[in-house]
C-alpha cells in the first residue's frame, strides 16, 4: 500500500510539473504554540498561524506543507533549506532581520508573565530578582530574558515547549513563564491552576520570514498578507482565535508601505501595487 501511494505521489508531481505547477510551499509551526497552532481531537493541527499558512498558499496558488515541530529548529531548518518560509509566530528582532527578510508584521507581539494563581502581581520586572523564570527554548522570549538575566538577577530554564515551560510554573520549578501576550491568555484560559500578571509593551510585531536570497517570495508572501488585511481575512481571523477585533492601529490592520518592517534590516521601501484577486 505504502508503494502504490508513493507513487501515486510521484505521479501527481510529475503532472504539476508538466503543467507548470509550482511544489508544495514548506512550513512549519509549534504545535504547542496555542492558539496560533495546537493539535486537533479530530487529528491534524489548528489555529491562528496554522490558518494564516493556508490562507497564504491558497492566495499564491500553491500547495503546502506545514511541519509541526519545536520552535528551536525552525529558523535553523529555514536557513539549511528545509522550509521556504516560517508560518510560526516570529518575532522580528533586529538580528534577526540581519540574517533573514522578513514580510511586513501581522500582529504586534508583546511579552506577558504567567504566574500561579495564588501569586501577588507583578508590577515590575525588578520584583523578579532571584526567582526563576520558563521559557520556550529559542523563541525571543528566551534570548531577551538571558540578556536581562543579570540586570534583573533571575534565572532563566529553557524548555522545549511553552507548554512545558508553563509546567514548570504550575509544578513549582519556575516562579513565571514570559512568552506572547496572545499565548499567555490561551494558556490561563484553557487551567484554572495560573493567572496572567506583568505586560511587558515591545513595540515589536510578529512577521513571516525567509531565506535572505529569496525576495521575490517575500514579496509575494507579503502582498498575500496585505490582502489579507485588506478585504478583512486576517481581522476575521484574528476575532476566531483571540475573540476580539485588531485595534485599527493594529499590525493586523495596518496595509505598511514598502515591504518589511520599517526601521528592520531588508526594509524595503519601494512602493508596490496591491492587486488583490
Amino acid at each position: 500500500m505504502q508503494r502504490i501511494v508513493f507513487a501515486a505521489a510521484l505521479a501527481l508531481a510529475a503532472a504539476g510539473a508538466a503543467l507548470g505547477q509550482e511544489p508544495p510551499l514548506k512550513t512549519g509551526v509549534d504545535a504547542t504554540f496555542a492558539p496560533h497552532a495546537m493539535p486537533k481531537l479530530s487529528g491534524g493541527i489548528e489555529g491562528f498561524n496554522v490558518d494564516l499558512a493556508n490562507e497564504i498558499a491558497k492566495r499564491l496558488h500553491r500547495g503546502i506543507e506545514i511541519d509541526a515541530t519545536q520552535f528551536s529548529g525552525l529558523l535553523p531548518g529555514l536557513q539549511a533549506g528545509s522550509y521556504d518560509f516560517i508560518a510560526a509566530p516570529t518575532t522580528v528582532t533586529k538580528e534577526r532581520a540581519e540574517n533573514m527578510l522578513f514580510t511586513e508584521g501581522y500582529l504586534n507581539t508583546d511579552f506577558q508573565f504567567v504566574v500561579k494563581k495564588d501569586t501577588p502581581d507583578i508590577k515590575a520586572l525588578e520584583e523578579l530578582k532571584g526567582k526563576t523564570i520558563a521559557v520556550n527554548k529559542g523563541a525571543v522570549y528566551d534570548s531577551w530574558a538571558r540578556d536581562l538575566a543579570e540586570k534583573i538577577g533571575w534565572t532563566v530554564e529553557s524548555y522545549g515547549t511553552n507548554t512545558d515551560a508553563i509546567q514548570a510554573v504550575i509544578s513549582g520549578r519556575a516562579y513565571a513563564n514570559v512568552a506572547g501576550n496572545t499565548a499567555s491568555a490561551w494558556a490561563v484560559k484553557n487551567n484554572l491552576a495560573i493567572k496572567l500578571s506583568y505586560l511587558y509593551s515591545t513595540g515589536l510585531v510578529w512577521a513571516a520570514p525567509v531565506r535572505k536570497d529569496n525576495v521575490a517570495l517575500r514579496n509575494k508572501l507579503e502582498l498575500a498578507i496585505e490582502c489579507m488585511k485588506k478585504d478583512g481575512t486576517l481581522g476575521k481571523m484574528h476575532e476566531r482565535w483571540f475573540s476580539t477585533a485588531p485595534a485599527p492601529d493594529s499590525a493586523a490592520a495596518v496595509i505598511f508601505p514598502g515591504s518589511g518592517v520599517p526601521g528592520m534590516p531588508g526594509y524595503d521601501p519601494t512602493p508596490h501595487e496591491l492587486t488583490c484577486s
